[in-house]
């Protein structure tokens, strides 16, 4: 998690894909809860397409679309994933 006075990373984009941060020391409060809400959604998501990922790519008939689909999900989830980790403090670049 932040610091207290530092600024949270949020898990959505702003205007023109930009990133949104929130500046408080409030970790109970209403944008901290949601943002925390999202996460988790965010986090259990990448977990059901992991799940996903198994099964389409052990089924002998899963045509390209499939994978190309299962691909660009996957792609989704792992941005929010990494969103996530930056917002908790893990620099990944």
């Amino acid at each position: 998690m932040t610091a207290p006075n530092e600024l949270r990373l949020l898990p959505w984009a702003g205007p023109e894909g930009k990133p949104c941060y929130l500046s408080t020391d409030d970790r109970g409060g209403y944008m901290s809860r949601l943002a925390d809400n999202i996460e988790a959604a965010q986090l259990g998501t990448a977990a059901e397409l992991l799940d996903q990922a198994s099964e389409i790519l052990d089924e002998q008939d899963a045509g390209p679309e499939d994978v190309r689909r299962l691909a660009q999900e996957l792609s989704r989830a792992l941005r929010d994933v990494l969103r996530v980790a930056t917002s908790r403090g893990t620099s990944w670049r």
